[in-house]
């Protein structure tokens, strides 16, 4: 009877040893089967088959500057602006070469070919520490020439900062942090991620209605022609520039500023009116 139950107490050991093994083989080949998948979520610059039925477009491929050109240009200054790493990328003014002269090259800003309306607009960026730059929308290229500088857009800003850097501490106006409307209305309880990390961000054109979302929030919403909107343009720096605040078909703009910025996963969905 002992050797007996001493046979059977060996038994039950190898296997439960056996069942463990393949527990665990079987879990490897489950996490072995899943990242990919994690990958395939991950990749940039391109759109799932929901996003082609929604009527979403890339603005950006990830690899060319394709329907992009500089502002008052007809093509790109590459000497400023970049394609790395699947993102574009603008470049700190240190890293942007002199003129043959030893004298500063003039930059400007990159916009897109095409103009849109109605829309929503999706973008992801990045800038490092104290970083400044921001997006434009509602751009007329002839009333920047005509008002501004020959190559640099005059328009509606999504600002993009680093907020919590000391350097703006106690010396910026509430609408020049990230996801105001650049100096005209404040983003409320904007939630920006640390400098060297990617934000997402939104803006919703719909006849009059605008908005303005940030990781996920919406941070800003006006409408144009409103009482409200020309109030702040009036206290602006842009009331000095006639049609500056009428809606229009206009560009997207990445704004040349001294600092590096990074941009990926450019894209729209254009709305009808009035949906």
């Amino acid at each position: 009877m002992r050797g007996s139950k001493k046979q059977t107490l060996h038994s039950f050991w190898i296997m439960a040893l056996a069942m463990g093994l393949v527990f665990m083989g079987c879990r490897n080949k489950t996490q072995k089967n899943q990242e990919p998948m994690k990958v395939s979520e991950q990749l940039h610059n391109s759109l799932t088959d929901v996003e082609k039925e929604q009527g979403w477009e890339l603005l950006f491929d990830g690899e060319s500057f394709k329907g992009w050109r500089g502002l008052g240009r007809k093509d790109v200054q590459t000497e400023l602006w970049k394609i790395e790493d699947g993102t574009i990328r603008k470049l700190n003014s240190g890293e942007v070469p002199s003129m043959p002269d030893g004298q500063p090259m003039e930059g400007g800003d990159l916009m897109t070919v095409d103009t849109f309306d109605n829309y929503e607009l999706y973008f992801e960026w990045k800038i490092l520490k104290a970083g400044n730059t921001g997006l434009k929308y509602n751009v007329s290229e002839e009333l920047s020439q005509k008002f501004g500088s020959q190559y640099s857009a005059l328009g509606f800003e999504y600002q993009l900062l680093d907020d919590s850097d000391t350097l703006y501490a106690g010396k910026l106006k509430p609408s020049q942090y990230t996801g105001s409307l650049y100096d005209m209305i404040a983003a409320n309880n904007a939630d920006v991620r640390p400098a060297g990390m990617f934000n997402s961000s939104r803006i919703v054109v719909n006849d009059k209605s605008v908005e303005h979302w940030l990781n996920g929030k919406k941070v800003v919403a006006y409408e144009f022609a409103s009482p409200h909107l020309d109030s702040l343009f009036q206290k602006s720096k842009f009331v000095d520039y006639p049609g500056f605040l009428e809606k229009r078909k206009g560009h997207i703009v990445l704004q040349n500023h001294k600092d590096d910025a990074w941009f990926r996963n450019i894209k729209i969905r254009k709305i009808e009116s009035g949906s």
